[in-house]
């Protein structure tokens, strides 16, 4: 468990893949700095094809918080990912995807059990409603509860909702990671990494407004099988040391299983 609470008033880090989001952008970009706390915003463009530069450039004209960067080459969401963890300084991150299907209204509660001290990661659970979901496709469904069981199995967590976009994490966590999935394979990758480490790891539920494929929704079957690999080598093929460039060392007298793997 983490020792200390957030101390600072402005301690978030909120990391936005984009691509092709010209229409929710600014929308979403809006409430986001709503946000009381927010240390910065980091729109991080995987080469899209649309207006999302044009509109990313007068959102950070407008508001100091909000930075902007392009990938040279498009990578999917992971390596967008990669890219804005590598840029943040917030004492906690929290990814916020560039649609309307999570609402940003909802990251003080998402965040509250990192800022508090209880939590070295939160995830926000689209299967614990608090508000309202969307009614969608049921073999989404079926395939989120069905990966997310099978992670469960190998990390030993009882988590609800694996592929969510809203995770949280105690900056130096997820600054440390070595990221190495591609596509839609950070969110198992990460639940794995977490488990290793031992984190403290907490759910709390969201609201969800789920995008049809017309509305611009990007994941696909191609996708879910990919996470059935990603699941084996993360769980099966990779360490410890491997899935931290440095360990982070809080609250280590907690966590002997860190102390020995900083010292090996």
């Amino acid at each position: 468990m983490p020792e200390t609470k957030i101390s600072k008033e402005r301690y978030l880090s909120v990391v936005m893949p984009a691509y092709n989001e010209e229409a929710t952008l600014a929308q979403i970009v809006d409430k986001v700095l709503e946000l009381d706390f927010l240390l910065e915003l980091i729109i991080v463009d995987d080469c899209s094809k649309d207006k999302t530069p044009e509109i990313a450039a007068a959102l950070v004209a407008r508001d100091e918080r909000v930075r902007y960067v392009r990938q040279e080459r498009n990578g999917g969401k992971t390596e967008a990912l990669k890219t804005g963890f590598g840029l943040t300084k917030g004492e906690v991150v929290i990814v916020q995807d560039a649609d309307l299907e999570y609402d940003p209204g909802e990251i003080a509660d998402v965040v509250m059990p990192i800022a508090t001290g209880r939590a070295d990661v939160v995830y926000g659970s689209r299967f614990m409603v608090k508000k309202a979901a969307r009614v969608l496709y049921f073999y989404h469904y079926l395939a989120n509860k069905g990966l997310t069981f099978l992670s469960n199995c190998l990390t030993n967590l009882n988590m609800t909702d694996v592929e969510t976009c809203y995770k949280a994490f105690r900056g130096e966590i997820i600054r440390n990671m070595t990221i190495t999935s591609r596509g839609f394979g950070f969110e198992i990758e990460v639940t794995a990494k977490v488990a290793k480490l031992r984190c403290a790891v907490y759910e709390v539920p969201i609201s969800y407004y789920g995008r049809t494929y017309e509305e611009g929704k990007k994941i696909g079957f191609r996708d879910g099988v990919a996470a059935l690999g990603y699941i084996l080598k993360y769980n099966w093929l990779t360490d410890l040391k491997s899935s931290y460039r440095e360990i982070p060392r809080d609250s280590l007298v907690e966590k002997p299983h860190l102390l020995a793997a900083t010292n090996e």
